[in-house]
Parts: structure tokens; C-alpha cells; sequence
């Protein structure tokens, strides 16, 4: 049921256009829709084996249930981004900052490929998108997360 609502989103989806994957809960992983089935996202390092001298517990995430402690940006192909998950076209922070033109943000996005580094609350892959398309590295999930604390 979910490939066919995919193959939906996917012919809808533009160049420049934020994609959300919602993995369960409240998180959802992000990406930038680059074209050509093809998405820019930072994610976990697939050769990330744990072991660094200078680890820290603190510092590992989780996507999709594989823990990781370093990330970097890439580009894969949205089937083997979305996995489980019911895609959607996520523009909403364009309500509140104005979008770059899509040309720029695919250029954007293409040019932080390799980029490394990744915390929760301030370099996440939500953050990595809204930087591409809006200039502001800002993460809806962290700031609903932070008023629910409060």
C-alpha cells in the first residue's frame, strides 16, 4: 500500500521540494528532493562501526532503529530512503521563511555532499533540509520537543 502512495509523492515532488519520512513516534527523517528519484539527506555512515577513541555514548543516534555516531550528507535514491515509510512533500516552513528558487536549493543540497557531523537538537537531517530550502537550519521536531518538556 505504501509503494503506490510513494509512486504518488514521488511524481508530484519537484526539484527543491522537502521530503519527510515519518519512521514512528514523533521522528521523521528528511530529505531534499533533487530530482531524477533522487534525494540529498544527511544520514548515518554506513561503515560507522563505533569504535573511536574519543567515543561518547551521548553523541550516538538512531535512524530507522540502527544506532550510528557519525553522519554525512548523501545522495541515494528516494526507494532506498523511504524504506517502510509513507513519504510526504513537507514545504511547510515556507510559511514562515521564504524559499530559495529550486535551482539553488538543489544546488545547495548537491554541494554539502560528503559534509559531515550531526546533533540532535541543532545539525539533524530536518535542520539540513530547511538550511537547503529556506537558509535557516531550524527542526519543527526539536522545538515541539523542547516545548513538551518545558
Amino acid at each position: 500500500m505504501n509503494c503506490l502512495h510513494n509512486w504518488k509523492v514521488l511524481n508530484k515532488a519537484r526539484p527543491g521540494d522537502l521530503l519527510e519520512f515519518p519512521r514512528g513516534g514523533v521522528y521523521s527523517h528528511w530529505a531534499v528532493y533533487v530530482g531524477d528519484e533522487e534525494v540529498v539527506h544527511l544520514t548515518g555512515v554506513d561503515d560507522d562501526d563505533g569504535i573511536d577513541g574519543n567515543s561518547n555514548p551521548s553523541h550516538f543516534f538512531s535512524i530507522s532503529g540502527k544506532t550510528y555516531k557519525k553522519a554525512v550528507v548523501k545522495l541515494e535514491n528516494f526507494w532506498k530512503v523511504v524504506k517502510d515509510s509513507k513519504a510526504k512533500i513537507n514545504n511547510n516552513k515556507d510559511r514562515k521563511y521564504r524559499p530559495r528558487p529550486a535551482r539553488e536549493i538543489v544546488e545547495r543540497a548537491i554541494r554539502s555532499i560528503g559534509k559531515t557531523g550531526y546533533n540532535l537538537l541543532w545539525k539533524n537531517c530536518e535542520h539540513f533540509a530547511a538550511y537547503c530550502r529556506n537558509g535557516v537550519e531550524w527542526s519543527e521536531q526539536v522545538y515541539i520537543l523542547n516545548k513538551s518538556l518545558l
